[in-house]
C-alpha cells in the first residue's frame, strides 16, 4: 500500500490505515519502536502489558529472596 508522507510541525508523519493498526494491535497512545537501517524504516509495537501479581511472584526464588530486615523502633513521629 502506498501512503503519502505529510508534514506535522517540524517533523514528518504517516497515517497508519485502520486495518494495519488493528492487525498490529495498535491503539491511540500505543508505544512503538522506530528504527532505521540504511534507507529502510521499521515500526514495531512495544508490548507494555502490566505484569500480574502471579507473574511477579513466579520470579522469586530461594537465591533472590532477601531475609527479614530489622528496622528498630520509630525515630520520628511515626505511628506504630
Amino acid at each position: 500500500m502506498r501512503i503519502k508522507v505529510q508534514k506535522w510541525g517540524n517533523s514528518l508523519a504517516l497515517r497508519i490505515p485502520k486495518a494495519f493498526a488493528a492487525n498490529a494491535e495498535l491503539r491511540q497512545g500505543s508505544v512503538v519502536d522506530l528504527s532505521e537501517k540504511g534507507k529502510k524504516i521499521t515500526i514495531r509495537p512495544v508490548c507494555e502489558s502490566e505484569p500480574t501479581l502471579e507473574h511477579l511472584l513466579a520470579g522469586i526464588t530461594r537465591k533472590n529472596v532477601h531475609r527479614e530486615v530489622e528496622t528498630r523502633g520509630p525515630v520520628g513521629k511515626e505511628i506504630w
